[in-house]
């Protein structure tokens, strides 16, 4: 999916979820919600390991968890 939309910013990535799936939104939401008040504030200085676990702990996919947190991330950085 990535590689049919590519950009220099990675804003791609954040494409991907722009329109998720029932089930991709429930999981996401379920990530986001046991993640402590640390990492949410954190939230850019979480390792790839960190966000592996939290999504594993979710019983979410870490892919989607991954690009969603970049995302979050990178839509940061554009305000």
């Amino acid at each position: 999916m990535r590689q049919s939309f590519p950009d220099r910013e990675g804003m791609s990535e954040l494409a991907m979820l722009a329109v998720p799936t029932v089930a991709e939104l429930e999981e996401l939401k379920r990530a986001v919600a046991i993640m402590t008040p640390r990492e949410k504030d954190a939230v850019s200085s979480l390792s790839d390991t960190q966000v592996q676990r939290i999504a594993e702990d979710a019983k979410s996919d870490p892919g989607n968890f991954a690009i969603f947190v970049n995302g979050y991330i990178l839509h940061g950085r554009n305000k």
